[in-house]
């Protein structure tokens, strides 16, 4: 006879496990141990950390470091442009193909896909910095606003009551289900790519190993951490422009390593924009890449900060 209780947790052990793959499978009901850590979903987060270790036996070269450069620089835009301005707040408008496009280069960041992201921050935006928060530094402290809460079945789940409008796309539904597909596949290309300049142009002075190492796990740990303290760092470390009703904050340095997501205190106080950095001196590098996009009609209809929201600061001083 089988002993029923026994098997309870082999089998959420292996149901964990298979999500690694296929993020459909089981259960997706939210239990009492929502909110803890689940170790089984620990284990590639961790991995890809350890594996920036690595470089101490691959070594460095200038061509793997630009490359890694180059990896964190297109999938941040990525990331920040299209997940964030377009998936969750719908800044601006797009073909299909783009949309598509830009979700499978997101997709490669290891940040889950388009679904699961736009879902947890429309809802962020519902409730920011308040007890639904799930990644508030205001209400749970720094590590667990910076990564802990990815790491729980609450973290893990996408609601797809937040993103019905996107749901009706299959590609898209694809990508999230099997968000570990795209990134594994630009880790082969990469391999591959390291391979071929090893043989074809060794003056480069780089190698498959290296740059997988470089060009995949030491840039996607960087691209996260980075982007990541927008949650972590942009609820307590900077300047109030607005009174907004969380405690979102400016950061020129946050801005900087995230291409402009740093103005965090404008995006509450107007999330409806393309434009995060307000005003011309506040350096938004992704919304100058969407505009030029909108140049070539790669996208259009970047809707802009209306002057009353803009101002509202002056106005409240007088």
């Amino acid at each position: 006879m089988v002993n029923e209780e026994s098997d309870k947790p082999r089998n959420r052990l292996w149901t964990a496990l298979v999500r690694w793959f296929d993020t459909s499978v089981g259960d997706q009901e939210l239990g009492p141990d929502a909110d803890r850590v689940d170790w089984a979903r620990v284990i590639p987060f961790v991995l890809v950390h350890l594996c920036c270790l690595f470089v101490l036996v691959v070594g460095w070269s200038w061509t793997a470091v630009i490359v890694a450069l180059l990896s964190y620089a297109v999938r941040m835009f990525a990331v920040t442009g299209f997940y964030h301005r377009y998936f969750s707040h719908k800044t601006f408008k797009t073909s299909r193909p783009v949309q598509f496009l830009f979700a499978l280069l997101a997709t490669s960041s290891v940040q889950r896909g388009p679904l699961w992201w736009a879902s947890h921050h429309r809802n962020h935006h519902k409730v920011s910095d308040q007890p639904g928060d799930q990644h508030s530094p205001v209400q749970y402290g720094f590590w667990r606003s910076h990564m802990g809460w990815l790491l729980t079945a609450r973290g893990f789940r996408t609601d797809w009551s937040a993103v019905r409008d996107l749901a009706r796309f299959p590609e898209l539904r694809f990508l999230d289900r099997f968000d570990i597909l795209v990134p594994t596949l630009y880790a082969i290309a990469l391999f591959a790519l390291g391979a071929a300049l090893e043989r074809w142009a060794p003056g480069l002075g780089t190698n498959a190993w290296q740059m997988l190492i470089w060009g995949f796990f030491v840039s996607t740990v960087v691209l996260f951490h980075a982007t990541v303290t927008i949650n972590s760092l942009a609820h307590v470390w900077g300047k109030r422009r607005y009174p907004t009703a969380d405690q979102s904050r400016n950061n020129l340095w946050l801005a900087l390593i995230t291409f402009g997501e740093g103005w965090h205190n404008n995006h509450h106080h107007f999330p409806g924009s393309a434009r995060q950095g307000f005003f011309w001196w506040e350096i938004d590098l992704t919304y100058y890449l969407l505009k030029v996009m909108s140049w070539m009609r790669l996208v259009w209809e970047l809707k802009p900060v209306p002057p009353k929201f803009r101002y509202a600061h002056q106005q409240q001083a007088r």
